[in-house]
């Protein structure tokens, strides 16, 4: 009895130092198809340390990330049109915003209006920059309200309006500054909601990222909100039509470092939203 017992313990401890031995192979096993599989994502954290970086503790994040020389300013509005108003809206608009673009008399000017196509339905986009920054905003401001024309043109708009809104943005330095373009085109405006926190290291990955979306001329430009919705980001994109867009978008994979800057800057994002957005007759971005 003695030695059946002796047997079948002997015979435990052998399958258990099996076990144990499997169990390590399959740990070191484990260890090298982690090291191998994390060896791209290393190598990639590795790049990242040298793409150009700003020191968010020696300045203000705006200051950073801005084409200071120049002080632009930008406002974008958005109205939300009742859906029998919008073709008067957009009449109005066509009447009354390009004689105030093309007025020197106030230091704006009109860098786009737009529909949007798919997205917000009966919603109209408007992009405004105003050269020498928050003085010239107060200008214009306190020109038109003393403008009669202006004044009964917001009196007529407040009747087709649902709701509205604006931002005061800055526009990053890495990218285009907008300029009029020949059409037709469509647009797309995608908007970011960033964690806290996270301006500078956004800028930072989108500073190379940039170089990888100019092949057809599609960036037409880059903001970050001032007052509004903070931690916002806006990039604007032309493309010729709807298959174009996705060419261009696919097209960006095959490049190397794009997936970096993907892999990096979505866990930046808190909420993101895309707007279609077409032309009006009005917008010098056509």
């Amino acid at each position: 009895m003695a030695t059946g017992v002796l047997h079948r313990v002997s015979s435990g401890l052998g399958r258990a130092n099996s076990g144990a031995q499997t169990a390590a192979q399959l740990v070191v096993w484990s260890r090298g198809f982690s090291t191998s599989h994390n060896k791209t994502r290393d190598n990639s954290w590795f790049k990242s340390l040298f793409v150009r970086k700003v020191d968010p503790r020696k300045d203000a994040h705006s200051n950073l990330l801005t084409k200071n020389e120049e002080s632009n300013l930008y406002k974008i509005q958005f109205h939300n049109v009742k859906p029998e108003c919008l073709d008067a809206y957009n009449k109005l608009c066509e009447d009354v915003l390009p004689s105030i673009h093309a007025d020197k008399y106030y230091p704006c000017e009109l860098v786009g209006t737009w529909n949007t196509w798919y997205g917000e339905q009966d919603q109209a986009v408007h992009l405004w920059r105003y050269r020498g920054g928050y003085p010239a905003l107060t200008e214009v401001m306190n020109k038109l309200r003393q403008n009669q024309d202006f004044t009964a043109y917001r009196k007529e708009r407040g009747k087709m309006l649902m709701s509205r809104r604006n931002q005061l943005l800055l526009e990053f330095s890495f990218w285009n500054e907008p300029v009029p373009r020949e059409g037709p085109n469509i647009y797309e405006l995608r908007s970011y909601q960033l964690r806290p926190g996270t301006m500078i290291e956004w800028g930072n990955y989108w500073a190379r990222a940039i170089g990888f979306r100019q092949h057809n001329r599609e960036a037409v430009g880059g903001f970050f909100s001032q007052i509004g919705n903070l931690y916002m980001v806006h990039h604007l994109w032309a493309y010729k039509d709807l298959q174009s867009r996705e060419d261009t978008r696919n097209g960006a994979w095959q490049q190397e470092g794009w997936d970096e800057v993907v892999y990096y800057t979505v866990p930046l994002i808190q909420h993101m939203d895309s707007r279609i957005m077409i032309p009006t007759k009005a917008s010098p971005l056509k």
